[in-house]
C-alpha cells in the first residue's frame, strides 16, 4: 500500500489528529511530550540541535503510550495499523513542564488565590455585560408597541 505523504508542521501544544496517508513533522523549541490517545504511530526522532546521545531513532507507539521529545529534535510521525479507513490517530502534544522553584507561603496562600479571584471577577463582569446587552436587544419586545411598527403577523387586522 502506498501513500502520498504531505508534511505538516506545528509547534502549538494541544490535541491533534493525524489522518491515514499523511505524515506530520514537528520540531519543538522546548522539551515536549507526545501522548497517543487513539491508534498507533511510527515515530522517527532525528538528531537534536544539542546533540543528545541516544535520542534519535525509530519508535512504534501504541494507544496510551508517551514519548518525551527533547528540545530541538526533529520528529516525523505517521499512522500505522490503518484498518478503519479514515479514522485518524489522535494525540496530545504538550510542553514539558519544568518543576517550578519552591514558592513562598505568601505566594501560595495570597498571590495565587488573588490572581484566581481577579480572573473570576473579570469573567463574571464580562458575562454581566453580555446579559445586559442581550436584554437591551430585546427591549423593543419588552415594551408593548411603543412607537414600533407591527408586522402583519403581529397586528390585529380588522
Amino acid at each position: 500500500m502506498s501513500f502520498a505523504y504531505r508534511v505538516e508542521t506545528c509547534s502549538v501544544a494541544g490535541a491533534w489528529r493525524l489522518f491515514p496517508g499523511r505524515a506530520m513533522s514537528l520540531k519543538p523549541k522546548a522539551a515536549a511530550e507526545l501522548r497517543l490517545r487513539r491508534g498507533g504511530a511510527w515515530v522517527t526522532l532525528g538528531e537534536t540541535d544539542r546533540g543528545i546521545p541516544g535520542a534519535s531513532g525509530d519508535r512504534f507507539l501504541r494507544e496510551g503510550e508517551m514519548l518525551l521529545v527533547p528540545a530541538g529534535a526533529w520528529l516525523v510521525m505517521e499512522p500505522i495499523d490503518v484498518r478503519d479507513g479514515d479514522e485518524p490517530v489522535l494525540f496530545d502534544w504538550t510542553d514539558r513542564v519544568v518543576d517550578p522553584p519552591a514558592s513562598s507561603r505568601f505566594s501560595r496562600e495570597v498571590v495565587t488565590p488573588g490572581r484566581d479571584l481577579v480572573l473570576a471577577l473579570g469573567q463574571a463582569g464580562l458575562a454581566l455585560v453580555r446579559v445586559f446587552r442581550g436584554l437591551l436587544g430585546y427591549g423593543e419586545y419588552l415594551v408593548a408597541g411603543r412607537g414600533r411598527v407591527l408586522s402583519h403577523l403581529e397586528g390585529n387586522p380588522p
